[in-house]
């Protein structure tokens, strides 16, 4: 049982950093460009990408946690009283499954970054002041 409470606290590890990253880049980013954030070139051009980019980046990883946590418990809950190599290899299979959002999240901000600022930096539709 020992082994199960491990496993399910560490599957659940993923989700619950996610959520809690979220709410942190969601509601106060970074406000410098500095060595913590969403770090890509184009979010690093200038303070609206990179506020732009940690926003949405932080958006998306509250919403794949919340949705990933209750799943992910729920699983877990179904493997009390297997035994340890089932519960490790399903521990297992669920953490490597929830590294897909974060894959996901940079296709996903990288995509809404160019279609929102040109190569420079620069708003393409909308002036700095109407991307918060």
């Amino acid at each position: 049982m020992a082994f199960w409470i491990f496993m399910f606290f560490m599957s659940l590890s993923t989700p619950l950093l996610m959520i809690i990253l979220g709410i942190f880049l969601t509601k106060k980013p970074p406000a410098k460009i500095s060595s913590y954030g969403y770090r890509t070139k184009l979010s690093m051009k200038n303070s609206d990408t990179w506020r732009f980019a940690n926003v949405h980046c932080g958006k998306i990883w509250l919403k794949f946690g919340t949705i990933f946590l209750p799943i992910t418990a729920i699983i877990m809950l179904f493997s009390i009283g297997k035994n340890e190599d089932a519960v490790g290899k399903l521990g297992s299979f669920l953490c490597a499954i929830q590294t897909i959002p974060i894959f996901i999240s940079i296709f996903l901000t990288e995509k809404a970054l160019k279609n929102n600022f040109d190569e420079n930096g620069e708003p393409k539709f909308f002036s700095s002041k109407d991307i918060f």
